[in-house]
């Protein structure tokens, strides 16, 4: 398992790297089916150009552990054998990933319920700060945004 919150440019850490750390999992011989998701910045917003986005979380660590904990009950709750989490804060441009998850289980159905719930409650339970700055403006989103 991987979770972890990156500061910007600190560590890269890859959609494929973490399909490929999943894959080396013992109990891949059981799973058939490997859901991911890559959130990226988008360059448009309503009546807004983003000229770039910053991200933070007030507490680093704590944020961490919260999506542990998210990825852990998400793991009992739809039985699958595994989830990957990795959130970045700092700044960043259009196309730029923000935020990974892949889930690796025995059955498409769980597996994918997994991840839908990882994606919401990551988005809406932790602390995050978006700052999107544009000619017009910038706006500032707290959690659940």
């Amino acid at each position: 398992m991987v979770v972890k919150v990156i500061e910007g440019k600190e560590d890269k850490i890859t959609m494929p790297d973490l399909l490929t750390d999943l894959k080396k999992n013992n109990k891949v011989d059981y799973c058939g089916a490997i859901f991911s998701f890559e959130g990226i910045v988008r360059g448009k917003e309503e009546n807004m150009d983003l000229e770039k986005l910053i991200l933070t979380t007030p507490d680093k660590e704590k944020t961490e552990k919260e999506i542990e904990e998210i990825v852990e009950n998400a793991k009992i709750k739809f039985n699958v054998t595994e989830i990957s989490v990795v959130h970045y804060i700092g700044e960043f441009y259009t196309g730029d990933s923000l935020f990974l998850v892949a889930v690796l289980g025995n059955h498409r159905g769980e597996s994918l319920e997994a991840l839908k719930e990882v994606i919401e409650k990551v988005k809406f339970d932790v602390e995050f700060k978006k700052e999107e700055i544009s000619k017009q403006g910038t706006k500032t989103i707290l959690a659940g945004g």
